[in-house]
């Protein structure tokens, strides 16, 4: 018996009731997943929309053609960022290659790191959001703690709503992380003096980079 059948024979015990017959648990299962009201999504170019949303809160985008214009393309906002030649990087993109003289750190991020590189799970049109998911090949530190964070996402995997992200998660049969993110631009608070000011609580660049 496993951990949740042990809890619902617990909870049946506690009720006085027996496990539903196989009939009714098929006529509750055939119900599926309840539809709530989404906010209206009318844009036929969800990335469009995404990057619209997401430019709104003060993160910027790029379009490439592929993963193997990544390198580049970080390498061009270090540079426009007057940034040093460095980087964390997951290894679910450890298989690019460099500019010469880069130096890429696969480990967790350190407070001394100034850029970090990170893979998208999807993106959400609804919100331009991204969803981080944690792991080996994706620490959650990347996310965080540098000044700058670029992200890495295909314009296939960018969703209408956050239900179709749920969805898509569900449907891959991969289990859920440790930790989930969704991240909708560069860190901002209005704490003090009703100001606005970036990187309060995390990065103070957000660069997301849109392969395809």
């Amino acid at each position: 018996m496993s951990s949740r059948d042990s809890i619902l024979h617990a909870v049946r015990q506690g009720l006085g009731r027996n496990a539903l017959p196989a009939t009714e648990r098929a006529a509750l299962d055939a119900r599926g997943i309840p539809q709530h009201i989404r906010p209206a999504v009318d844009d036929a170019d969800l990335v469009a929309r995404f990057i619209a949303r997401f430019e709104s809160r003060s993160g910027t985008t790029a379009r490439i053609a592929s993963f193997a214009d990544v390198p580049a393309a970080v390498a061009a906002f270090a540079a426009d960022n007057g940034m040093a030649t460095c980087a964390v990087v997951g290894t679910r993109l450890g298989e690019l290659v460099w500019p010469e003289g880069w130096q890429i750190d696969h480990g967790v991020a350190g407070i001394e790191v100034m850029l970090g590189v990170s893979a998208a799970y999807l993106g959400v049109a609804e919100t331009g959001s991204v969803l981080m998911m944690s792991g080996p090949d994706s620490p959650i530190s990347h996310n965080f703690v540098p000044e700058s964070h670029v992200v890495v996402l295909r314009a296939a995997d960018i969703v209408r709503h956050f239900e179709d992200g749920w969805t898509r998660l569900r449907d891959s049969g991969q289990a859920v992380p440790r930790a989930m993110n969704f991240i909708a631009g560069p860190s901002r608070t209005g704490d003090v003096e009703q100001t606005i000011e970036l990187g309060a609580h995390g990065p103070r660049r957000m660069h997301v980079l849109i392969v395809g």
